[in-house]
């Protein structure tokens, strides 16, 4: 008996150790708990993001410990690419946002367009427009697709109302990072200098990759099997993030 315990504590220490090691160095699941991203992600997805894309910080591991001020196998993010990275306020809080500014960029908002070192980043209006969440509230946008320097196209979505402000410009620092929500009228990202603002490289945890399981979570959460034929978001399940 005592042989069968100690047994079963040695093979759930080595399942510990192994998802431990997944989800440091392999892949890491993130739940979406807001509106920021719509339509690209919406509330109550559930995404697999890559950590050994950009490489590795202290951010890589649980509870974010302070072993190094470092980046190991250091490689740079793309234009467009949909990031999680920790808030540079408290170096605790997982965003995900799509980056928009590289360092040495100079980012503007003028009149509702998306400027890029002095040049209007172009963009193809959608003939469908979208309704969007936004807190408690459903919005009417317009919905655009949007193409940034690289190539890089997505969908970017702007209040009907053309209620998106003015920005002063943006230039982004050395080894900074400058971050929009695809959802432009309610997103909390780099234009909040304060809470968000410019991200450091060491910040970034990885890049997401694509929706494994997706439910509305107005309708029902998983254990409500019950109202599965409802909630479950099948044509989201394994769709590759862009």
């Amino acid at each position: 008996m005592k042989k069968r315990i100690l047994e079963n504590i040695k093979t759930i220490f080595y399942a510990l150790i192994i998802a431990l090691v997944i989800r440091s160095f392999l892949f890491q699941p993130f739940y979406i708990p807001s509106s920021s991203m719509e339509p690209n992600l919406q509330i109550g997805d559930r995404l697999f993001v890559s950590k050994y894309t950009y490489g590795y910080s202290r951010h890589s591991f649980p509870f974010s410990p302070n072993l190094s001020s470092k980046r190991f196998f250091d490689r740079k993010p793309q234009q467009g690419d949909v990031v999680v990275f920790k808030t540079p306020a408290d170096n605790r809080t997982d965003y995900i946002k799509r980056l928009i500014g590289l360092p040495g960029d100079i980012i503007q908002i003028l009149n509702g367009d998306l400027y890029i070192n002095d040049s209007k980043v172009p963009r193809e209006k959608k003939i469908s427009t979208y309704l969007i969440n936004c807190g408690d509230q459903i919005l009417k946008v317009n919905a655009y697709i949007e193409t940034l320097p690289n190539g890089k196209k997505y969908t970017a979505v702007y209040h009907a109302e053309n209620t998106m402000q003015n920005t002063n410009k943006f230039i982004v620092p050395v080894d900074h990072y400058f971050f929009l929500g695809d959802n432009r009228d309610c997103s909390k990202d780099s234009r909040f200098l304060s809470s968000v603002g410019y991200v450091s490289s060491n910040n970034l945890v990885g890049k997401a990759r694509v929706i494994f399981f997706s439910n509305d979570i107005k309708i029902g959460n998983f254990f409500k099997f019950w109202k599965w034929n409802k909630s479950l978001r099948f044509e989201r399940f394994f769709k590759r993030i862009k």
